[in-house]
C-alpha cells in the first residue's frame, strides 16, 4: 500500500480567499494617518455623494469603508468589519478624510476631574466634622 504524495497545502488560503495582501501594501508602509482624530469610538461618517469612484488611486478597502460609512460607524467596528488592523484603518481613513469622501466625529471630552490630592484633602476635611 502507497501513501499518497505530498500536497503542498495552504490551509490560510483557498481558492475563494483570493490574493493575499501585506497589510503595510494598503498603506504604502505608512503607520500613521495623515489627520488625527482616530479615537477607537470616534463615529465615521460617509459624506452625503461622497463617490469614491472618482478617485482611482483608491484601494478596494477605501471604498469599502465609505460604504460602511454611510450610515455612521466607529473606527472599531470598520476595523472589525473589514478585519484589519486598527492601525491599517486608521491609515485609510486618513486617506478618506482628506479626500473629502468621509467626516470624523469624536467623542465628548470626560468631564474635568480634580487633582487625587484635592479629593484627598477633602475626605480629610469631612473626616474632621
Amino acid at each position: 500500500m502507497r501513501a499518497e504524495p505530498h500536497r503542498l497545502r495552504h490551509e490560510w488560503l483557498d481558492g475563494e480567499a483570493g490574493p493575499v495582501v501585506r497589510p503595510y501594501t494598503l498603506t504604502g508602509g505608512r503607520v500613521r494617518p495623515t489627520a488625527e482624530g482616530f479615537d477607537l469610538v470616534a463615529y465615521v461618517f460617509a459624506k452625503p455623494g461622497a463617490d469614491p469612484g472618482t478617485h482611482p488611486d483608491l484601494h478596494p478597502e477605501h471604498r469599502r469603508l465609505v460604504e460602511l460609512a454611510g450610515p455612521g460607524a466607529p473606527v472599531v467596528d470598520l476595523a472589525a468589519d473589514l478585519d484589519l488592523a486598527l492601525g491599517v484603518v486608521r491609515v485609510l481613513l486618513g486617506d478618506l478624510l482628506a479626500r473629502g469622501l468621509v467626516t470624523v466625529h469624536q467623542p465628548q471630552p470626560l468631564a474635568y476631574l480634580p487633582d487625587n490630592d484635592i479629593l484627598k484633602a477633602v475626605v480629610s476635611g469631612l473626616r474632621a466634622l
